[in-house]
């Protein structure tokens, strides 16, 4: 049997990070299952999502919680058996339009509220290729409920601003 710990760190960017937390996993027997990193501001920011062994899980834990310094946070979740999700299907969002404070606070309410799951979620502010102002991108995989629309979906998106272009596309059809 196996379990999950997913690790977050977070902590001035720096050369070996990622070195550090793989070698600690490596040395308890743990599959790095997968991750998402990124340096944001300067600081790293790293997700990964092992699996281990049950015997090893807690010895595993505790070696991670080690790395935890001033210069490095790191918090570790456990999930033993992960529960039955409801029957979703992924769809890829793509949302362009000016920047303006609450965008994500409204894209997500707009989500959460038709039952709509964000799996992915990458966000940045470009700069507009003729006005020169800067847009605010998404792009999102989302986890949506079977029962909703695109249509339905889409039309909730784009009220949340009418200068806003969204564009949604299924992913992979199976249940997310």
């Amino acid at each position: 049997m196996t379990t999950s710990l997913v690790v977050t760190a977070i902590g001035p960017d720096r050369p070996g990070i990622v070195n550090r937390i793989s070698d600690v996993a490596q040395s308890h027997g743990a599959n790095w299952a997968g991750s998402r990193m990124a340096n944001l501001a300067g600081q790293f920011a790293g997700m990964v999502h092992f699996e281990v062994s049950e015997a090893d899980a807690d010895a595993l834990a505790k070696a991670l919680a080690e790395l935890d310094s001033p210069d490095l946070h790191v918090v570790i979740a456990r999930s033993d058996a992960p529960q039955p999700a409801p029957a979703r299907r992924r769809v890829r969002l793509e949302v362009i339009g000016h920047d303006r404070p609450g965008i994500v606070r409204d894209l997500s309410g707009s989500l959460a509220a038709r039952g709509v799951s964000i799996e992915e979620l990458h966000t940045q502010v470009v700069s507009g290729a003729m006005s020169g102002e800067p847009l605010f991108k998404v792009k999102a995989l989302l986890a949506v409920p079977v029962g909703l629309p695109n249509a339905e979906l889409q039309r909730g998106l784009e009220a949340l601003a009418n200068e806003m272009m969204v564009d949604l596309e299924p992913g992979d059809t199976g249940n997310a």
